[in-house]
């Protein structure tokens, strides 16, 4: 083993229980590690949001969709829309949304029905596809309800396509399944049937739908550009709010975090420094007995940067497994009407956890230098003066 880095060990283990080097290197590491988990579980929460809620957004709203940008009907035999049924057949599939009051005994409440030949991913029933008289809703919603599946729904309609009458259509319909996202807006509102349920629910004629939904995600980026009356929209351009918002909280999350783990940084200055200081007359016997100084130096920029290295380990090890356990059992909840989602979405952002790892051993590099300069100025005489 090279002279430098047994001391460096010799020192991070100090058999001298009197000793401060082995306690002060081993308080580096505790301190650094605290730091580097807490900017490791910042930066997988961060990226969990966005990759929890793209994926659960777009599984339950598809790619995109396409839609009359007045909101109302539209027909499939309009030379846009026929045109690309026709490059896409069956890949555009035609979805009918309106707006009912659902009643279950005395409990009421209202509810967005979307009529679908096939479920969105997020929700596995009868390989995607729906049966007239079913209806699939979310678990929020059965609960306000006070409906389990199989229980019998009566939906009274306040929206429809073509007619307008006086007369309040009712129907009912039977709870197939209910689904659960952990996205409180779309498990307490959001609810699916068949789709010539829906067209005779809301008075739609056998040509007419609300829009078109795109699954796949390379028809999406293949779609011409939508004129007039038409418009192309997806999950992110209808949630712009939110991804703004996760993107606002970004910068200032990694910020803070990133000082508790800079604190670490400091604390391996400090941590050599009193090393140094303790080490001194020993120091001064290596350079009296001929011992190079930039030998010496070495030894204390291996020691920081060992304890960076042990830090970092410890820290990304701890991360990893709150992220496990999260990821498994779901341990942490936060109230879903505000945060969107009822659990914290805790993912593996593998990227930029090296990124902090290799950060941190940089730093550590650069922070046990900086101590190391008082060995260049140190003189044996002044060292070993009162030997």
């Amino acid at each position: 083993m090279p002279f430098s880095l047994r001391l460096a060990f010799r020192y991070l283990y100090s058999p001298n229980k009197g000793g401060f080097s082995s306690f002060a290197s081993w308080l580096a590491i505790g301190g650094l590690s605290i730091g580097i988990t807490a900017l490791m579980l910042t930066a997988s929460i961060i990226h969990g949001f966005q990759t929890v809620l793209s994926e659960k957004l777009s599984s339950l709203e598809g790619v995109g969709r396409i839609q009359n940008i007045l909101g109302q009907p539209i027909t499939s035999t309009h030379p846009i829309l026929d045109s690309l049924t026709q490059i896409y057949p069956n890949r555009l599939h035609p979805y009918i949304r309106g707006v009912c009051i659902a009643r279950s005994g005395d409990n009421v409440d209202g509810m967005i029905v979307e009529g679908v030949k096939l479920l969105p991913k997020a929700i596995d029933l009868n390989q995607g596809k729906i049966k007239r008289g079913n209806l699939v809703i979310g678990k929020s919603l059965a609960q306000e309800l006070k409906v389990n599946e199989g229980d019998k729904l009566y939906l009274q309609v306040f929206s429809s396509g073509l007619k307008t009458s006086f007369m309040q259509k009712i129907k009912s319909v039977t709870v197939k399944k209910i689904y659960h996202t952990g996205l409180q807006d779309y498990d307490k509102t959001l609810t699916f049937m068949n789709l010539d349920d829906a067209r005779e629910l809301f008075e739609f004629n056998e040509k007419q739908f609300t829009g078109l939904i795109i699954n796949d995600r390379i028809i999406y980026n293949e779609m011409p550009e939508m004129n007039y009356p038409f418009h192309l929209e997806n999950w992110q351009q209808r949630h712009t709010l939110l991804f703004q918002w996760i993107k606002l909280q970004k910068w200032p999350a990694y910020i803070m975090f990133g000082l508790i783990a800079m604190v670490g940084i400091v604390n391996i200055i400090s941590a050599i420094a009193m090393i140094i200081i303790e080490k001194s007359r020993q120091i001064g016997i290596l350079i009296a007995q001929g011992t190079p100084k930039e030998k010496i130096k070495n030894i204390f920029i291996l020691q920081g940067s060992f304890i960076g290295l042990m830090g970092a380990f410890l820290g990304g090890c701890l991360s990893m497994l709150i992220i496990w356990l999260q990821l498994k059992f779901e341990i942490l909840s936060i109230p879903s009407e505000i945060y969107f989602m009822d659990q914290i979405p805790f993912s593996f952002d593998f990227p930029t956890f090296g990124l902090i790892l290799v950060t941190t051993l940089i730093l550590s590099l650069i922070a046990s230098w900086w101590p190391t300069k008082f060995v260049m100025s140190l003189r044996p005489t002044v060292a070993l003066r009162y030997e």
